[in-house]
């Protein structure tokens, strides 16, 4: 137990520098993943109200030659998800079920890339600069216990450290959870209208289908 202690008394003697570095490393780090996400969504964009009243117009028309070349003239994830569908129209609306659902599932995964990060970061860097903080702590406290009890400039420093360590956790953890969650609202408010486009698409080829069974 008294080997625990010691242990532990020297590791919090390192202080709660390297603490406020690894704050800082998990920030760059962040901030990149957030510079890289707002670009890769912001070149997927698109207008898909109009995509969806020129879809919808090409499919009254039985233009399925039309409707595919208007799918792909659209860089956005709601337009490749459908075209992943139309492709296979001849196959039946069972058979383009399968491949928007599958197609659907691939984009949610190139979306969410390097989110996960982004949200544990958001998460636990609080708790991180609270480590730093209950290390600067204890060290304060042997700093004081050194001086016999007297506030030293050491022992002043110790404490602004530790304060330092939580206030960093805090800038780190906001923007890392507000982009987080934006991003994710973004991805649900994308996959909608994925599924509204996709759904018109089924709309036209079960309705099709019944007008041929007829």
């Amino acid at each position: 137990m008294i080997d625990i202690q010691e242990r532990l008394t020297a590791f919090a003697m390192l202080g709660a520098t390297w603490v406020m570095w690894l704050l800082v490393l998990l920030s760059i780090i962040g901030v990149a993943i957030i510079f890289e996400r707002v670009y890769y969504f912001f070149a997927s964009r698109d207008d898909v109200r109009k995509l969806q009243e020129d879809l919808r117009l090409l499919l009254a028309k039985n233009d399925i030659a039309g409707a595919r070349e208007r799918l792909s003239q659209s860089e956005s994830f709601q337009a490749k998800i459908v075209y992943s569908g139309i492709e296979v129209v001849e196959d039946g609306s069972a058979a383009v079920e399968e491949r928007l659902a599958g197609a659907t599932s691939v984009a949610r995964t190139q979306m969410e890339r390097n989110l996960g990060f982004l949200g544990t970061v958001g998460n636990n860097a609080p708790f991180v600069g609270l480590l730093g903080t209950v290390i600067g702590v204890i060290k304060a406290f042997h700093v004081l216990d050194e001086a016999a009890g007297k506030v030293t400039s050491g022992l002043m420093t110790e404490v602004g450290e530790a304060l330092v360590a939580t206030a960093i956790g805090l800038l780190v953890a906001l923007p890392a959870v507000a982009f987080y969650n934006y991003f994710q609202r973004l991805i649900r408010y994308r996959l909608t209208w994925a599924d509204a486009l996709g759904r018109d698409l089924l709309a036209y080829l079960k309705g099709s289908e019944r007008k041929g069974s007829q």
